[in-house]
């Protein structure tokens, strides 16, 4: 082209209409001039290179009204551009009494969409959604505000209305392909503000439909139907378009088609995950062919029927889990679309929960984390959901019975579960029962030369018969014992078997259940040195379902590298497993037998100086994530002492990485230790984890741990562990929206702070019992107790709480209509905060001031503070405060008549799924059914309002009235 030549190394020249017009050369933007100027070039680049004539020029720049001196303003016009554009001037062009912008490809922003859309069409022909999502995303991402922003002419403005509807479009189409990956729920949001900003497009209401149904919430789908009906009755007087109305029958019949698409599920960006979580098989699997058959048979029979379930039970070590994970390698072919595999831990003190399983279940499948309901019976129906049309086979190792196993299990036809454990689940309904007994002779002497290597087992068969029969034909213990022979070259097979000769008590105990595994283990055992042996007894006492590198080597009062030295040498023992980098972990039946190993071998002041030790690390460790996230409270200085220093931390992601990390072993110590005299630091444990609970994650398990140690703490008569555990009860309780056990929990805990003289747990409870009366609406009261907290923070000189009770009081003027001290009080209270730096604080801060000031119709300076304090939350992992923020910020938008932003907010908190309980999902239908009504969308506020009125019905809170006299004028009409 004539506007190519010349340009020597000049950066090429780029233009955008898709917002306002402008001229760039690399990074440096171009002065494009007055409206006029921009519209004449605007006019060109959309003309692809063609010439415009001048009279075509005009017409496009002033309609049927032109100045006098069009033709000379459009010379001066193109004069100044060419000036704009030099060195590259050229690329403005006059020709045949007109004019022309000649561009290289890429260089307009429409080209590159236009580019962009094409592929994506070809992506999505081609079967991958995800890719065509991404390039119509990046498409979308070239739009920066309105097209040809404040560009004046009748030319610009059919341009403008042109590309504002190839947007909407493009928008309509990501979203398909959105509910076609399986991201409804993350969709409701963004559909509800289109749909309020597009009211008649009924595409939008369509995917809308498609959204809601496909995340449970099928009568709000009708409604919008409704809600639609009626708009466009009334606007242009037609019916919904025939595919909103078929939709509409479908949602009403249940259509199974509607379900999410088979391959839709993984998050936006990825291609759907096909599980393949089967441990590896053993490559020297010997025997079991008719068991092999027989379980092979059956889950060759899941094509075809609901679903087939198969229970292998056997006592340890009979070898259940190598024969499930070497049938279910076999049986992958039947299961193209994935296998599953869980530990359930049945053998050991803190089985698996299934909800925590279901969720790691539901994100292997491609489920992302927003959309991963709270609860096992949501979580369940979900997995079910999710499993429909596939064919996935679900490997439930070890479980402990029939009630763990049951919402679990897939339910659909093509799916299968092979299940293993020590118990016969003649409970579990149509399952397929096989009971695995130990090997024949035959099969044991095979596996034992598998391991040992022929040459050595020939010449001594005799002996290894004798090694094998000592073994009890239980492959566990002959792998063991094979495995400890391979690796010592100078030993023979005689060898081994004099060493078990003498054991003829182990062989009885062989024969009799849970012994036989006992027996078993004390084979490895005895050859291990005096520190291995030490080791392994000690880290077993642990009741963690692994254990770090660090806390492991404080258990053994080592450093960490020689404790990693050690360690390492159980892993090739087979006595430990390598969970991951620095991490470790017990077979259940192996930690058994350690800790009897340590009863019977270890000193009792022995034991106890070790759990002390990881009590005090854990502790510690704990103080200084507390610390870091709330600088100044005072907490950390009434815990108590420690002789663990803990691990520093390089920043605040790494504190949250390691809480978050140790979760689940944190608690278990803390239950644990929930007696004599770690019984104090049990509970001051779970007062420097108390993000576990805040946070939203872990706080089923928190509660729990939380009752124990109250329990505990009664019977040794110790009113300051029994306060704390149970002022940190009541909050665990009271952020699920459990009121009234979170009062009883917050009054005993006030009784028991008062009896110890712990100002610790007498402000923290009269804390939890302001915020619960809050939630109950008992104003005066909440008010009687945060004074009461607030004197006690100052006895304390503890700030940070001082201020976290001055925002709390502010939260209660606001519903008592003062206001104006409402605003001063969350002010006092973000200073503070400020004072001490940018943390989760500041964050609590900022949110009550945000609600006084929403109340106080001060809405701008709400939206600012809800909104530090909703990025502030995210920095700091706490879920359950997004989704309340969330909420507020729908509360402050309606405030404003902004009712599209509101709804889209209120729909944020839902999608989150850690706004709290059924209470605070209650709270936010009701905030978004003001926000749908507002927007005319009746039928679906009125559902929202009923979903919300059943709850708090069930649950007898006093919100249950408000929701009634919302609904009531719908009920008259």
């Amino acid at each position: 082209m004539a506007g190519e030549k010349g340009r020597g190394q000049e950066q090429p020249l780029r233009f955008t209409v898709l917002g306002p017009v402008r001229a760039w050369r690399g990074e440096e933007q171009l002065n494009t001039g007055s409206p006029q100027q921009k519209a004449l070039l605007a006019a060109l680049l959309l003309r692809g290179g063609r010439t415009a004539t001048a009279p075509e020029l005009v017409d496009a720049l002033w309609g049927d009204d032109p100045p006098d001196a069009a033709i000379a303003a459009l010379r001066t016009y193109a004069s100044r551009l060419r000036k704009a554009f030099a060195p590259q001037s050229d690329v403005l062009i006059s020709e045949s009494g007109g004019y022309a912008v000649q561009v290289g490809m890429g260089a307009l922003d429409t080209e590159v969409a236009e580019s962009l859309v094409t592929e994506a069409e070809k992506a999505r022909n081609s079967g991958d959604r995800a890719r065509a999502r991404e390039l119509i995303g990046e498409a979308l991402d070239l739009w920066d505000g309105e097209s040809l922003a404040n560009v004046p002419g009748p030319y610009a403005e059919a341009q403008r209305t042109r590309l504002t509807e190839w947007r909407l479009s493009l928008i309509e189409a990501r979203l398909d392909l959105d509910l076609e990956l399986g991201h409804h729920m993350e969709a409701v949001s963004e559909l509800t503000a289109l749909t309020a900003a597009h009211p008649l497009r009924e595409r939008l209401r369509e995917l809308l439909m498609l959204a809601l149904y496909r995340s449970g919430r099928q009568a709000e789908a009708l409604a919008v139907y409704n809600d639609t009906r009626r708009l466009l009755a009334e606007d242009l007087g037609v019916d919904p378009c025939a595919e909103l109305s078929e939709l509409h029958q479908r949602i009403l019949q249940a259509d199974a088609q509607l379900a999410a698409p088979v391959d839709s599920r993984a998050p936006a960006g990825l291609v759907f995950v096909r599980p393949a979580q089967l441990p590896a098989t053993v490559a020297d699997f010997t025997g079991r062919a008719a068991f092999v058959k027989e379980l092979s048979d059956q889950l060759a029979t899941a094509e075809g029927h609901v679903m087939a379930v198969s229970a292998v039970a056997g006592i340890g070590g009979v070898g259940k889990t190598t024969l499930a994970v070497h049938v279910a390698h076999a049986a992958r072919h039947h299961f193209p679309d994935g296998q599953l595999y869980v530990d359930l831990q049945g053998a050991g003190p803190v089985p698996a929960e299934p909800e925590a399983v279901l969720g790691a279940f539901l994100r292997a499948l491609g489920v992302p984390d927003t959309a991963i309901p709270d609860g096992v019976e949501e979580r369940a129906a979900l997995y079910r959901s999710t499993l429909d049309n596939r064919r996935v086979l679900t490997l439930l190792d070890n479980a402990r019975d029939a009630a763990q196993v049951r919402p679990l299990l897939p339910g659909t036809e093509g799916c299968a579960a092979l299940i293993t454990s020590r118990v016969r689940m003649v409970d579990l309904e149509s399952a397929h029962l096989v009971d695995l007994d130990v090997m024949s002779p035959e099969e044991a002497l095979v596996l034992f030369t598998r391991i040992v290597g022929e040459e050595r087992v020939a010449s001594e068969r005799d002996a290894a018969m004798d090694v094998v029969a000592a073994c009890g034909f239980l492959p566990l213990a002959i792998r063991i014992a094979a495995s400890r022979l391979a690796a010592r070259r100078t030993w023979t097979v005689s060898t081994l078997a004099r060493k078990l000769g003498n054991e003829r008590r182990r062989l009885d105990e062989l024969r009799a259940g849970d012994l036989a595994v006992k027996a078993t283990f004390e084979l490895g055992y005895g050859q291990l040195e005096p520190a291995q042996g030490e080791a392994f007894r000690l880290l077993g006492l642990a009741d963690g379902p692994d254990i770090s590198l660090a806390a492991a080597a404080v258990v053994l009062d080592m450093d960490p590298i020689d404790a990693e030295e050690l360690i390492e040498s159980l892993v090739d023992a087979s006595l430990l497993e390598s969970a991951a980098p620095g991490r470790y972990r017990y077979h259940d039946l192996v930690r058994l037998y350690a800790r009897d190993c340590a009863e019977r071998d270890q000193p009792v002041a022995d034991r106890e100086a070790a759990m002390s030790r990881l009590l005090d690390f854990y502790l510690a460790t704990a103080a200084r994530v507390y610390a870091l996230e709330r600088p100044g409270d005072r907490l950390v200085d009434h815990l108590s002492p420690t002789e663990q220093t803990g691990i520093d931390f390089a920043d605040h992601d790494a504190a949250l990485d390691w809480l978050f990390t140790e979760a689940d072993c944190l608690l278990a110590c803390a239950q644990q230790s929930a007696s004599g005299a770690t019984l104090r630091r049990a509970a001051d444990l779970l007062a420097a984890a108390m993000d576990l609970t805040e946070s939203g994650a872990n706080s089923v398990r928190y509660e729990a741990v939380a009752a124990a140690i109250s329990e505990a703490a009664d019977t040794a008569q110790d009113p300051r562990a029994g306060g704390r555990a149970r002022f940190l009860r009541a909050k665990a309780l009271e952020m699920a929206g459990k009121f009234d056990r979170a009062d009883a929990e917050a009054q005993h805990a006030l009784m028991l702070g008062a009896a110890a003289k712990d100002k610790v747990s007498v402000g923290r409870s009269l804390t939890e019992r302001g915020i619960i009366a809050l939630g109950q609406r008992r104003f005066d009261d909440a008010e009687k107790h945060f004074l009461q907290a607030i004197e006690t923070y100052r006895a304390l000189g503890d700030r940070p709480c001082e201020a976290s009770a001055r925002c709390n009081l502010s939260r209660v003027h606001v519903e008592m209509g003062r206001t104006a001290s409402a605003v001063e009080l969350a002010r006092q209270g973000v200073e503070i905060y400020a004072s001490l730096g940018r943390t989760l604080r500041l964050a609590n801060g900022k949110y009550s001031l945000g609600v006084a000031l929403t109340r106080a119709g001060q809405t701008a300076g709400a939206l600012e503070q809800l909104g530090d304090a909703l990025l502030l939350f995210r920095e700091n992992r706490q879920p359950l405060w997004e989704g309340m923020t969330h909420q507020r910020l729908a509360e402050a938008h309606l405030c404003m008549d902004n009712a599209a932003q509101a709804a889209q907010h209120a729909e944020q908190a839902l999608a989150l799924r850690g706004i709290g309980g059924e209470w605070r999902r209650a709270i936010v239908l009701t905030v978004l059914g003001r926000a749908l009504m507002d927007l005319g969308q009746v039928g679906r506020a009125q559902a929202c309002w009923s979903e919300a009125l059943a709850i708090h019905e069930r649950l007898g809170t006093s919100e249950a009235n408000e929701v009634r006299g919302l609904l009531a004028p719908l009920a008259a009409a």
